[in-house]
């Protein structure tokens, strides 16, 4: 239904193999080698490692569709290697294929000038820098961008930024050079002409990271999220992405491959839940009979292969309609996975827990926080609520017009 390409199949072949032969085995000592650290927002020898054995066989930047940058593969070839990758936290980075630099790499190519990929693209597709993007605010519904209220002014050839952010995710990693931030150029124009997007070292004056946010206890080190204060810092006026009043374009055109990205990778988590749940409950016995044998636990697992079977058939929908009429004409498609896909991961894990008992809460296996990041992802680019306004207000639409 929704066959992979030639070169899509040969990087899946490849990339199945490497998950295998590196990244699975490696969980263990990643996180070993983590601990031992003294800055945990370091990262472990072996991350670089991997990295480099990733990178030569190439499996490298294979998110971005411009040839001359990345893998040059469509949403619909990707979103099935993204789904792969998404079976382990770790994975996503060794193939230098991680959030948020996916977004921010791309919107550099997308709306870079030459000097801004020349400083900050070529590093982060070397994979030798980190990146955040700061558009969260603590004091206002940041659900609704147009309350953004940080301040971007032009003054002489500098724009001065103020204001506060939060929820930058990935601020706190010792490698996080650059923040794309949102905030607001002009009060009084149209509403969504007020934001524009512009770049912020962080190591310039003012920016001061205030302090790490976990997400139900984690601290997703040594990636982390910040909230960060912008203090009148002063950047260049040529930082400016687009031009001023383009913030929303340029939001627009970064979050509909990074909402496919994320709901592939929930589908990878989930497809790992539950083979998980099944090797459990046929390694276990209660009461004299085999979990895997007792009622309840197989209408659980049989629930929750059909409920990824159906969020993968519309994420590849989406995936293929971005790939055949564009980002706009499926839109609507774009918000359904954004709702359904963190839940149905949410409600597979929550089952895998459930039948792993104790051990399911604890740090033996990656479920308890794999539950609190797909949770936090149901907030993460837009909480369900605004996807499913926006997917009524079209639906009303559509029937409004006479199409059904």
């Amino acid at each position: 239904m929704f066959p992979l390409s030639p070169k899509a199949q040969d990087l899946r072949i490849k990339l199945e193999a490497f998950m295998d032969a590196h990244i699975y085995p490696n969980e263990k000592l990643m996180a070993e080698q983590h601990a031992a650290l003294g800055n945990k927002w370091s990262h472990p020898p072996l991350l670089d490692e991997l990295k480099a054995k990733a990178r030569a066989e190439g499996l490298w930047n294979l998110f971005l569709p411009h040839a001359d940058y990345g893998a040059g593969l469509s949403n619909l070839d990707y979103a099935q290697l993204c789904e792969i990758m998404g079976r382990a936290p770790m994975a996503p980075e060794v193939f230098n294929c991680s959030a948020p630099d996916t977004g921010n790499m791309e919107t550099l190519v997308l709306y870079g000038s030459d000097d801004h990929k020349k400083q900050w693209l070529e590093p982060l597709l070397e994979g030798e820098i980190r990146s955040c993007f700061s558009m969260t605010e603590p004091d206002v519904a940041s659900s609704d961008a147009t309350n953004i209220e940080t301040e971007i002014k032009l003054d002489g050839n500098e724009y001065r930024v103020h204001g506060r952010k939060w929820w930058s995710s990935g601020a706190m990693d010792e490698r996080c050079k650059i923040a794309i931030v949102m905030g607001r150029t002009d009060a009084d124009a149209e509403r969504y002409k007020q934001q524009s997007m512009i770049l912020v070292p962080l190591d310039t004056e003012g920016v001061t990271v205030k302090r790490e946010l976990k997400v139900f206890g984690y601290d997703h080190a040594p990636h982390g999220h910040a909230e960060i204060e912008l203090d009148n810092v002063r950047v260049p006026a040529s930082n400016i992405l687009l031009g001023e009043g383009r913030g929303f374009e340029i939001a627009q055109g970064r979050l509909g491959p990074g909402r496919i990205h994320h709901c592939l990778g929930q589908i990878g988590v989930a497809e790992r839940a539950l083979e998980m749940m099944c090797m459990r409950a046929s390694s276990r016995k209660a009461f004299g009979k085999q979990l895997s044998d007792q009622g309840g636990v197989r209408q659980e697992i049989a629930r929750s292969r059909c409920e990824i079977e159906q969020a993968r058939l519309l994420t590849m929908k989406a995936a293929q309609m971005m790939d055949t009429v564009g980002n706009k004409a499926a839109r609507q498609e774009i918000a359904m996975i954004k709702v359904i896909a963190p839940a149905m991961a949410c409600r597979v894990l929550d089952r895998a827990i459930q039948i792993h008992g104790a051990m399911g809460v604890s740090q033996d296996t990656f479920l308890a926080s794999a539950y609190a990041h797909s949770r936090s992802l149901r907030l993460a680019d837009g909480p369900d609520e605004v996807h499913m306004n926006a997917i009524a207000r079209m639906e009303l639409k559509s029937v409004a017009a006479g199409r059904t």
